[in-house]
């Protein structure tokens, strides 16, 4: 599979009888798969059914996925408890007789606790499982969707991986080519320099045993070996059929360490600017390596 984001959105709808839902799956960035879900009350199974779909499409990402359901008003069952109506009736018959209180009207009566009952479950636990059922593969419609989302992120971001990775494979060589020239820079520069301080008392031999020990300390070219070294490592992992976010993330800092100590190590103007392109580069990467999962 390509490389994949880790932001997108998914939704789905359905309905079954009296019942209607909808289920949306979103998801932002995060360093490790993190599963919230809200449902309607009397749908417990359906977070553990959420919490087992996430797992099984992504590995990264904060996601929050979020239920409704709700029955139709004609599917509600209304009665008269007519016991309870008789009940309330004949304790009000002698203060009725008696002239003590005026007859009862019907808005009062209907008023009064456990006189109107409602039955807005109706479900039996073979009709609830498969309710829940069905909403359930709503819940999973919608991870899909999230699924496709964080793709199309992940494929809209590999052109600009790539090409980030490429301009620092070019800074990379154009830094080899500069320091290529460096233990000779140094040399001119510290004869002349030790030619100011001891006149021409300062000999060949001299000269080149001083700017040798420079150029020593002065030496990029394991850097430079291990900045190409993780770029060809860095091609590896965008191409890999397999989630390399957190990989990525730890190469880009493998990355920041060698260009820190190129330009650290640099004897000229030319090749820190070079050094400093490489971080500005380094640092757009990592910046959107933390979109990837």
């Amino acid at each position: 599979m390509p490389i994949s984001g880790m932001t997108g959105f998914g939704r789905a709808e359905g309905a079954s009888g009296a019942w209607s839902w909808s289920a949306e799956a979103r998801s932002v960035n995060g360093r490790n798969l993190e599963t919230r879900f809200r449902g309607p009350p009397g749908f417990e199974g359906l977070e553990r059914a959420a919490r087992e779909g996430a797992q099984a499409r992504f590995q990264r990402g904060q996601l929050t996925v979020g239920v409704q359901a709700k029955r139709a008003e004609g599917a509600v069952i209304v009665r008269i408890n007519t016991g309870q109506l008789e009940r309330y009736l004949a304790l009000g018959a002698p203060l009725v007789a008696a002239g003590k209180v005026t007859p009862p009207a019907w808005d009062g009566l209907l008023a009064l606790r456990g006189v109107v009952e409602a039955d807005d479950a109706g479900l039996d636990p073979e009709a609830q499982a498969e309710l829940e059922a069905a909403i359930g593969a709503s819940v999973a419609a919608a991870l899909d969707g999230l699924l496709a989302a964080r793709r199309e992120e992940g494929a809209a971001l590999l052109p600009v991986l790539t090409g980030q990775v490429d301009r620092m494979a070019a800074l990379t060589a154009q830094a080899r080519e500069l320091a290529a020239g460096q233990p000779a820079a140094i040399k001119a520069r510290f004869e002349a320099r030790l030619k100011e301080l001891a006149g021409e008392a300062a000999t060949e031999e001299r000269i080149v045993q001083e700017a040798a020990a420079l150029a020593v300390k002065a030496d990029v070219r394991e850097e430079l070996d291990r900045l190409g070294g993780h770029v060809e490592a860095a091609r590896g992992l965008i191409g890999a059929d397999a989630a390399v976010g957190r990989r990525l993330d730890f190469l880009t800092q493998e990355f920041m360490r060698e260009a820190n100590t190129l330009c650290s190590k640099s004897a000229s103007g030319a090749l820190t600017a070079v050094g400093l392109d490489l971080k500005a580069v380094i640092e757009q990467f990592r910046e959107q390596v933390q979109n990837v999962e």
